[in-house]
């Protein structure tokens, strides 16, 4: 019973941690960067973007489409941010009035974001904690930001939020602010954009909806998957399934294995009662099965106490977040549960399946 409950409990928590590891990675990226991009089709590596407009069908009537959640435009512009000690390169990320603040809204540690639907357009400005700490910036503070371009423009920017995604990719060079400035700076339109910014509902194959959305935009532009584009959080991610996968089949193993060593210990032990049963007229599968039930009962009993371990365990850990990280190496303060509960029940049945598979061998 206590092979089984253990085995059971520990392979519970290991896939609710990797679960929760997989949520709330993607989930930093993919509030930062949408699941797709959408930008113009072009072959230069300039940081500047070439425009793209919003007047296009795809933009407009993207709700036709059932697996896109929100489509909004965005763009970047590079630039120097500078106090009186500490200069640092930056890209400022342009949002309007249809940026999901609600989805980002979980990275921001201090602060709001910026007002982004007034007449004019905004100098309000969030920095991540990690430019904030460089520049010795805190919430009201200006700041003079000179863009790159020429000639030369600047722009004095206020402080009104503070983000931490953990993500060195976006806390270590982007800042958020208002587009109407950059479509300013770059003598936009207002219907011009750097890009689209696709989200889309849960649980919906990636590859596909990138396939659909690139039949569906002008000829002059390029859809581009943001697990293509960061693809240093998506390996590791499969890194670390790999290694699950691997954990929960020596767990597996062990389990059954110990399952057919009580199984051969209760036969040798009941001798005697197999013999008087033959003795009595007893057919061989009518004796299998006496064994095969026994077997399942304790098996019945590991899983309950393994259930009750692993989500007591979990529990603890989503409600009180017992266990801290390293947010530097880990990209979250503490270690992540995913309540899938449907996971839970593939994976009692799964024990279930293969320890009564593994009982035959000595039955």
């Amino acid at each position: 019973i206590s092979s089984i409950a253990i085995g059971l409990a520990t392979m519970l928590v290991a896939l609710l941690i990797l679960g929760g590891f997989q949520k709330t990675i993607k989930d930093k990226v993919f509030s930062f960067a949408g699941h797709l991009q959408v930008t113009k089709y072009t072959l230069s590596n300039s940081l500047d973007e070439s425009p793209i407009s919003t007047d296009t069908k795809f933009f407009k009537e993207y709700q036709k489409l059932s697996f896109i959640r929100q489509v909004q435009g965005v763009a970047y512009k590079a630039g120097l941010l500078k106090t009186n000690d500490v200069v640092e390169g930056v890209l400022m990320k342009g949002i309007g009035a249809d940026y999901d603040t609600a989805g980002f809204a979980s990275n921001l540690i201090e602060g709001r974001f910026p007002v982004v639907n007034a007449e004019n357009y905004s100098t309000e400005v969030i920095v991540s904690k990690e430019i904030a700490q460089l520049l010795k910036l805190e919430i009201g503070e200006k700041v003079m930001m000179y863009f790159v371009q020429n000639p030369p423009r600047y722009r004095q920017l206020e402080v009104v939020g503070i983000y931490q995604t953990g993500l060195e990719d976006f806390d270590q060079r982007v800042i958020i602010g208002d587009i109407r400035m950059i479509q300013r700076l770059n003598d936009w339109r207002e219907d011009q954009v750097g890009s689209y910014e696709v989200f889309l509902h849960d649980n919906v194959d990636e590859e596909e909806a990138e396939s659909i959305v690139f039949d569906e935009i002008e000829s002059d532009q390029f859809v581009n998957l943001t697990s293509k584009k960061y693809p240093q959080y998506f390996e590791w991610l499969e890194l670390l399934n790999q290694n699950v996968r691997l954990f929960l089949a020596l767990i597996l193993f062990v389990a059954c294995f110990n399952m057919v060593a009580v199984i051969f210990i209760l036969t040798m032990e009941r001798t005697p009662m197999i013999g008087m049963l033959k003795s009595m007229g007893a057919k061989n599968a009518l004796i299998r099965n006496v064994f095969l039930m026994s077997g399942l009962r304790l098996t019945f009993k590991g899983l309950l106490w393994g259930n009750a371990i692993a989500i007591g365990a979990a529990a603890l850990q989503y409600y009180f977040q017992l266990i801290p990280l390293d947010q530097e190496n880990y990209y979250m303060s503490a270690v992540p549960i995913l309540w899938d509960f449907k996971m839970i029940i593939l994976m009692n049945v799964l024990v279930l399946v293969v320890v009564l598979i593994s009982l035959f061998l000595p039955v």
